[in-house]
């Protein structure tokens, strides 16, 4: 598992004083950065390889300005060219937003999902965590 740390901005909020719900999918995206570099290691966008399928985000509690937020991401599952990446926000010790990304090993050139690497599962594996 990967944990990233995230102090909200003001521009943040919303009317409400809450953290706006378009945000989280943007600090979900900066975490997984660690899992991008399985695949372009120095994160060149010339060179990438995984296009996301699927985003969705529950929303499990508040998340407020001025308290930081942490963004832990682990692998939930893995399939022959795709894998499920499940990321929580956790602020004041409570699990506030839920997130899950599916993303595909692609070939932009060829304009075709592939086959994830025996390289590329070990490493997803290493951060897997089955789904409760």
């Amino acid at each position: 598992m990967f944990t990233e740390k995230v102090m909200p901005r003001f521009s943040e909020t919303d009317a409400l004083g809450h953290i706006n719900n378009t945000v989280l999918p943007v600090w979900f995206e900066a975490a997984r950065a660690p899992i991008f570099k399985f695949f372009t290691p120095d994160l060149n966008p010339h060179d990438w390889k995984l296009i996301i399928a699927k985003i969705e985000v529950s929303f499990v509690g508040e998340l407020f300005y001025s308290h930081e937020v942490s963004i832990k991401t682990l692998v939930e599952h893995i399939g022959s060219s795709s894998f499920v990446l499940r990321q929580e926000a956790w602020q004041q010790d409570k699990c506030c937003a839920i997130g899950k990304t599916v993303l595909v090993r692609y070939d932009f050139a060829a304009k075709a999902k592939q086959a994830l690497s025996r390289v590329e599962k070990a490493a997803l594996n290493e951060h897997f965590i089955a789904a409760s």
